[in-house]
């Protein structure tokens, strides 16, 4: 990809000084005890040490970042930023995997760590606290190029937007592959806390959740009980 021409994109270790000079400029700061420029270059490239005697803890430009304890390259992080950041639709971990030539398990991986880097207020609280409703439904919009008119699921060509409402409170949404609950689950045990109360339609996907995720589901279509039911663990 042409945007990608940048030393930065094309090579770990050009990301990697890349992403110093952005963290930390000219004066190196120990993200374990805060003390600047006092720290040394270990054997291994990227990874110094502190000098500070109550620390000598090691670290590198990705300690306490999304980035840590990631082995995927630093460029590759640096590419996913670019396409999540710069996609006015949004991204999947499909389309992440095919424009970035990875496996789809590390795709997903990325898309997860950077939704979490750039959700509004940083790291939020769970949804649902005190018992509160939380809502939870998803959409599907725009036919994905390349992607045949029909498919075997009614989102199989379409961009699918998962959204969790709380009664009373904010609401958060994410860009996810499919409407199965193996893509919805975790983001509901990511957002949501144990007590919180899950209102959801009758999909098939909602009910196998109910089994398996920590928190009292309910649904909100009156052909079924609405009694309160506890999952599963």
């Amino acid at each position: 990809m042409s945007q990608f021409n940048a030393p930065h994109f094309q090579s770990h270790e050009a990301a990697r000084e890349y992403l110093e000079g952005l963290r930390w400029g000219a004066e190196r700061v120990c993200p374990h005890c805060g003390t600047v420029n006092e720290s040394f270059l270990t054997k291994k490239p990227g990874v110094y040490r502190c000098r500070v005697k109550e620390c000598r803890k090691d670290f590198s430009v990705t300690t306490k970042s999304v980035m840590e304890s990631s082995h995927i390259k630093l460029h590759v992080w640096l590419q996913a930023f670019f396409l999540m950041a710069s996609s006015k639709k949004g991204i999947s971990s499909h389309q992440l995997h095919r424009a970035l030539g990875i496996t789809y398990k590390s795709a997903w991986f990325l898309t997860h760590r950077i939704r979490e880097a750039m959700r509004a207020g940083g790291l939020l609280p769970p949804m649902g606290g005190g018992g509160k409703a939380v809502e939870v439904d998803e959409t599907f919009y725009v036919r994905l190029e390349g992607t045949p008119k029909k498919g075997r699921y009614a989102w199989a060509n379409k961009n699918v937007v998962l959204t969790l409402v709380e009664r009373g409170g904010g609401a958060r949404s994410f860009h996810i592959d499919g409407a199965r609950a193996g893509e919805i689950l975790p983001i509901i045990r990511a957002n949501l806390s144990r007590e919180a109360k899950l209102m959801t339609d009758e999909m098939y996907s909602y009910k196998y959740i109910a089994e398996k995720a920590s928190t009292t589901t309910r649904s909100t279509t009156p052909r079924t009980n609405t009694s309160a039911m506890k999952a599963k663990t």
